[in-house]
């Protein structure tokens, strides 16, 4: 049977010949960071310790002064303390308690990323550790953020988070709906009356990104663009030295804006948000989301419809206890430098 395709969809060609491994030189890559006066290089996957070699070379060589990692953290013994004492950033995949975490990513896993976290810790590393959870239908919002924050294992002080929205033609056998209404946005109330309770009790702003970056912007007044910098501040190098706008668009080489061997990293091709999003009166908070999704439009209307009530309720959320943080800063307890941070740190900031 022919396959039907959608023609108010954009038609996606990946290219089918994008190599595995890198298949450049890494004295081309080095030329091209050395054309950027600050460059910072992010190990992004896939799970990029596959290759704890490669790091390893690459960090030792490149003329580069800040990196960072996303990991799923079962591989982080393959790097010795003098590698990882390079990394400003690193985050790691958990979802949460044990039982949830394990669940999602394989029986064992939250014991051995915890092992790699205390033996890292233990070897002098001191820098940002950043647990990134992937948030579904089983995670209770509130317990599994607050249970990170305070587990006898390892105190994340920074966590983030992102929804699994990846609807595989499978969201009306999903229960995301009703989830997102009756566990997920009030959970999300929740957790943000803690976070300031935190502030109050403990004169401490905790580097939970969903909250952090756009409070930042609020007691700023300040609109933003699309918060993790995809297509426009942050670009992904392909295995075959194309550049990408956003890492999950590996291989859309129709939206490549260049190639390491030839391109000006400050002169690289902006990538916008377009079509419903900008016609939205949260956009200059959220800043379209995902450019990934912009582009590719994977959700019916109600689905995306869903989504955004996501955001709507931290915006709102966040708002309701602006006037508590603004005392709080008024009297002293905490500053608005306590929500500055490190811009494009693998965090997408808007789940």
């Amino acid at each position: 049977m022919d396959e039907i395709k959608d023609e108010r969809l954009p038609q996606i060609e990946i290219d089918p010949l994008l190599p595995p491994e890198l298949n450049f030189s890494l004295d081309l890559l080095y030329s091209f960071l050395q054309k950027d006066p600050a460059p910072k290089l992010t190990f992004y996957g896939g799970e990029p310790l596959l290759r704890a070699d490669l790091i390893d070379r690459i960090v030792r060589e490149a003329p580069v002064k800040q990196f960072m990692i996303q990991t799923n953290g079962l591989l982080l013994d393959r790097l010795t303390p003098e590698i990882i004492s390079h990394f400003s950033t690193i985050l790691v995949s958990l979802d949460g308690r044990e039982e949830l975490t394990d669940a999602n990513r394989g029986v064992g896993t939250y014991r051995k990323v915890m092992e790699n976290i205390k033996k890292i810790c233990l070897n002098g590393y001191n820098r940002e550790l950043i647990a990134r959870m992937t948030v579904t239908e089983s995670t209770d919002i509130a317990d599994a953020v607050s249970w990170l924050s305070n587990n006898p294992d390892h105190s994340f002080f920074s966590i983030h988070w992102q929804l699994d929205a990846n609807f595989a033609n499978d969201f009306s056998r999903r229960r995301f709906t009703d989830w997102v209404r009756k566990s997920y946005n009030p959970g999300i109330l929740c957790l943000i009356t803690d976070w300031v309770d935190h502030m109050e009790d403990d004169a401490e702003v905790l580097r939970w990104y969903p909250f952090l970056d756009p409070t930042e912007d609020l007691l700023l007044g300040r609109k933003t663009r699309l918060r993790c910098g995809s297509g426009y501040a942050n670009y992904s190098i392909m295995t075959d030295g194309h550049i990408a706008p956003c890492p999950v668009m590996a291989g859309m080489s129709q939206y490549y804006v260049g190639h390491i061997r030839d391109a000006d990293p400050l002169d690289l091709a902006v990538i916008t948000i377009n079509g419903e999003c900008t016609d939205c009166s949260l956009f200059g908070f959220c800043g379209g989301r995902c450019l990934y999704s912009n582009i590719t439009k994977p959700w019916t209307e109600d689905e995306r419809r869903i989504i955004c009530t996501t955001i709507e309720n931290l915006f709102f959320g966040l708002t309701k206890e602006l006037p508590r943080i603004k005392k709080l800063i008024a009297k002293g307890v905490i500053s608005p430098a306590d929500f500055s941070h490190e811009k494009f740190n693998g965090c997408e900031i808007i789940p």
